[in-house]
């Protein structure tokens, strides 16, 4: 019989694998940087220099359109960044995504948005909703789901922009969500709805080419209308004190490959419109 500890490992390979999608995903309309300055022609000599042949000249990165960075580069403008809850409402409704802006033939969910809350972990792994936290600015929640057609199920998805006081806050939040995982792999959403076998793991910065951090999760989904157990995916970004999350919850007919995609896509293009609104 296969010991627990071999289970978490293969597991942990999985959800590793699985996240590589979404560390690595970017949109089409993602900055790629600025090329480097152009370099004179080999061919081309003043008066004075050597007749030398040229050496040959270091092969450049092929930029194309749409194609991620080696690195995440991207500085936030100090004007831009949210210093007023009133500030950072602006920006989570502007970056949050809308109807039309995920994915084609998604729906509003119930509830469509939920603003001004934080959820809360209690030690018996059930969620709950409180005031915002002192070092959180906003937060705001939208879902979108892909409705029941064609003899599959009701895919729910959700997006939210938090905004923090201070970088260092929002990346407490992302280290604190990986430890979440651990503390209580199996959580009560509310509503009938719960989760298992989580398993939440943290990406290497080099990995991440659209975020200066990111983390992804992964586990099963029961509820009222969920067909029986499904995939559940999970990611969540940092770009400064803005993090995003996006979560996507199976139904009947979807493999958990349907899943990926649909994630990394919300999270590509949450972050980018991060970005629009921090630049």
């Amino acid at each position: 019989m296969m010991t627990k500890h071999r289970r978490n490992g293969a597991r942990l390979v999985a959800v590793a694998a699985a996240g590589v999608l979404l560390a690595g995903c970017g949109s089409s309309g993602a900055r790629t940087g600025a090329d480097p300055d152009p370099k004179p022609s080999g061919s081309v000599r003043k008066a004075g220099e050597s007749a030398e042949p040229p050496k040959s000249p270091e092969p450049e990165e092929t930029k194309e359109p749409g194609a991620l960075p080696s690195a995440y580069e991207f500085t936030p403008d100090p004007a831009r960044v949210p210093r007023t809850a009133a500030e950072a409402r602006r920006l989570t409704r502007n970056a949050a995504l809308g109807q039309n802006d995920w994915t084609a033939g998604m729906v509003r969910g119930t509830p469509y948005e939920t603003a001004g809350t934080w959820t809360v972990l209690a030690d018996s792994c059930v969620w709950s909703r409180s005031a915002l936290p002192d070092g959180v600015l906003d937060s705001f929640t939208r879902r979108l789901d892909v409705p029941a057609q064609d003899g599959k199920g009701r895919v729910r998805g959700s997006v939210t922009v938090t905004v923090h006081r201070t970088v260092e806050d929002a990346d407490r939040e992302i280290k604190d969500t990986v430890q979440e995982s651990f503390r209580c792999p199996a959580q009560e959403l509310g509503g009938g709805q719960r989760l298992s076998g989580l398993m939440s793991l943290q990406f290497d910065q080099k990995d991440v080419r659209n975020a200066d951090a990111s983390l992804f999760e992964a586990g099963k989904f029961t509820g009222p209308g969920s067909g029986g157990t499904q995939d559940y995916v999970w990611s969540k970004s940092r770009i400064g004190p803005v993090t995003t999350a996006v979560s996507v919850k199976g139904a009947k007919g979807y493999q958990n490959s349907d899943l990926l995609r649909i994630a990394a896509e919300g999270g590509a293009k949450v972050l980018y419109r991060v970005e629009l609104e921090l630049k």
